[in-house]
């Protein structure tokens, strides 16, 4: 049987199918992360050849195929949506049949079938297309990431925190508050690409992976089309929303903007308040930006320079086949706020100077709330055990998102919403008894030491307790250090600390 270099990484049941519950997936995973780590520090040392060597040995690697087939079948959350062959690997048994088919085929011919299109409400009212490989297609696209991602992240700019490793939205609100808190860089352009991943250049995206060991099979996946109503369709722009590789496909396309910004960073050492040398990287030029995908701030200190920004990006915009949506695309001032990601940014002035707050924004509140009234619409005629069930999930995921920020107020507001629903629920399933009979049911006294309340909804039947919003600790977030990376090695450390003090 086939095992991964140097490592035994599992052990086989049989001579052709492939036991899945006997996989050491730790080994597995130290394998894989070992040689993305090696990728990584041969392109930031322009060992291009290096690059392409570990690569190429990863394409047949059994270990990459196992971890590619457990993260689609297994992690993933689309893991039982089928693609148009309509095939799901939901058994151990088929996976391992499945590692074992991956084997003997030959990934460089693989030729990808066109992916299905779904349609999904956006809060515009409109819908966004995503397109469905097949289960097949699915684990080839997240082999060509696992190989590209660490190359790819070596060349990434600091200010790119969308569908990246160890990076994600409360980064990018970090970066924004850091921006704009000292009220110099007031002036604001928030820009939006008009449908970006339906009209990236295929010609850009390739130029841009040109070596690549996978480079044809990327063409392939770009090229494969889309069935819509059982209906066939070219593609010959765009990378398919719903892929597992277009959003590092057009992360990798829309790098560039600092270039065209002219933004660059200088090192500088400092001592911190405990005596220890620390390095820090001073942003230079005239303007400052922050990128999620394909949302987008860029930041002037005058009016002048924002009004520039639509000239400067034409030809940026150009090369990589797209244009920005004029009705997302404004320019705004930081002292009367703007949203981005869910969040409101604002600078409020105080009695001697600006206070840079970030809040969640009216939208979100409001898309908040209305999922709360679906899930008290939904629950008519069911217990209070489970609507409970089914609210604590919203308060909890909500609650924690929105706690980097300044959010206490907007708890409070979200809680005291509740409570009027919840009213309204008990005395439409009690319309015989009193309140206060209701109260005596459903509302015990509360205290778990550092809580006294008397207002805490209780089932009665294995007493689950609805939780409150306002009793989520308000956590700042702890920032991603400028273009740090987890496939850099010499990063372990940092990495390994951050995870244990995300929020300081």
């Amino acid at each position: 049987m086939r095992n991964a270099p140097n490592d035994i990484i599992c052990e086989s049941a049989s001579s052709d199918i492939t036991d899945w519950n006997s996989v050491n997936w730790d080994r597995v995973e130290k394998y894989v992360d070992k040689q993305q780590k090696r990728i990584y520090k041969a392109e930031v040392e322009n060992r291009h050849r290096d690059v392409r060597n570990i690569q190429r040995r990863l394409t047949r690697s059994k270990a990459v195929i196992l971890l590619a087939v457990r993260r689609v079948t297994n992690i993933n959350k689309g893991r039982k949506t089928a693609g148009i062959d309509g095939f799901r690997a939901l058994s151990d048994k088929a996976k391992g049949k499945l590692v074992e088919e991956l084997l003997k085929g030959d990934i460089y011919k693989h030729k990808p079938k066109p992916t299905l299109r779904k349609y999904i409400p956006k809060k515009n009212g409109k819908k966004r297309a995503l397109g469905i490989p097949t289960i097949k297609d699915r684990i080839y696209q997240e082999i060509t990431r696992m190989i590209l991602e660490p190359q790819a992240e070596a060349n990434f700019e600091p200010i790119s925190y969308g569908f990246r490793p160890k990076r994600g939205v409360f980064d990018a609100i970090g970066r924004i508050h850091n921006n704009i808190a000292k009220n110099n860089w007031c002036w604001v352009y928030e820009g939006d690409f008009r449908a970006c991943f339906d009209n990236l250049s295929h010609e850009f995206i390739l130029k841009k992976i040109k070596g690549f060991p996978l480079y044809n099979l990327v063409e392939r996946f770009l090229k494969a089309g889309y069935v819509d109503n059982n209906v066939f369709n070219k593609t010959d722009r765009g990378t398919p929303q719903g892929g597992l590789l277009s959003p590092l496909l057009a992360n990798i396309a829309l790098t560039g903007l600092e270039e065209y910004l002219n933004i660059t960073y200088r090192e500088q050492s400092y001592t911190n308040k405990n005596g220890e040398k620390k390095i820090t990287y001073v942003t230079t030029g005239k303007y400052r930006v922050v990128r999620y995908a394909d949302d987008f701030v860029i930041f002037a200190k005058t009016r002048e320079d924002i009004e520039k920004i639509p000239n400067i990006l034409e030809p940026y915009l150009e090369e990589r086949g797209l244009e920005l949506a004029e009705e997302k695309t404004n320019i705004t001032h930081t002292h009367d706020g703007f949203n981005f990601l869910g969040f409101n940014c604002r600078l409020y002035k105080t009695d001697e100077k600006y206070k840079c707050l970030i809040k969640p924004s009216k939208d979100s509140i409001k898309k908040t709330k209305e999922k709360i009234n679906y899930i008290f619409e939904i629950s008519k005629g069911d217990n209070v055990d489970t609507l409970i069930d089914r609210l604590n999930p919203v308060i909890n995921g909500i609650g924690y998102f929105w706690r980097i920020v300044v959010a206490k107020k907007t708890f409070n507001h979200i809680d005291f919403h509740i409570w009027n629903k919840t009213k309204r629920f008990l005395k439409r399933l009690h319309p015989h008894k009193s309140w206060k009979w209701i109260i005596n049911k459903y509302f015990p006294l509360y205290d778990d030491g550092k809580h006294h309340n008397k207002w805490i909804l209780t089932g009665p039947n294995d007493k689950n307790r609805l939780n409150k919003m306002a009793y989520i600790p308000i956590r700042r977030w702890n920032m991603i250090k400028y273009n740090y990376s987890p496939y850099d090695a010499s990063k372990n450390e940092y990495f390994k600390n951050r995870m244990m003090n995300k929020y300081h």
